[in-house]
């Protein structure tokens, strides 16, 4: 069984950076999903594809948050990251990891979704 666990802090500062790990258990992220995505949603802003990450390294991010957020493979613990600068109360939000099926900002049917995480942007 395919488990993905976000993990992270609840709570960050205005202009700080907010960074995000999904765990990946029940299955390689170099073998066994050609995408790997991170998702937020907000009562603002609704569900929002913020970028993906490919079994071999290669990024794509949503053209909104492009400027600012960095996705990255940590093979050696079978997990990925996310890192977003700068942030705002505006990112205020539940942040998802997922994986299995394809990616971009209409893309939602992916296979492996983790729980979700709640961070807060707030001083």
């Amino acid at each position: 069984q395919v488990q993905l666990q976000e993990s992270g802090p609840g709570l960050v500062k205005p202009s700080q950076t907010l960074s995000l790990t999904c765990t990946v258990s029940g299955a390689s992220i170099t073998t066994d999903s050609d995408y790997w995505s991170w998702i937020r949603r907000s009562p603002e802003k609704g569900r929002e594809w913020m970028g993906a990450i490919s079994s071999g390294g290669k990024t794509w991010f949503n053209p909104s948050l492009r400027s600012r957020t960095s996705i990255a493979l940590d093979t050696s613990k079978n997990r990925f990251t996310l890192d977003l600068y700068t942030v705002t109360p505006e990112d205020t939000a539940v942040y998802y990891c997922a994986g299995g099926g394809g990616f971009g900002p209409q893309f939602f049917d992916y296979a492996y979704w983790g729980q979700g995480t709640q961070v807060t942007v707030s001083s």
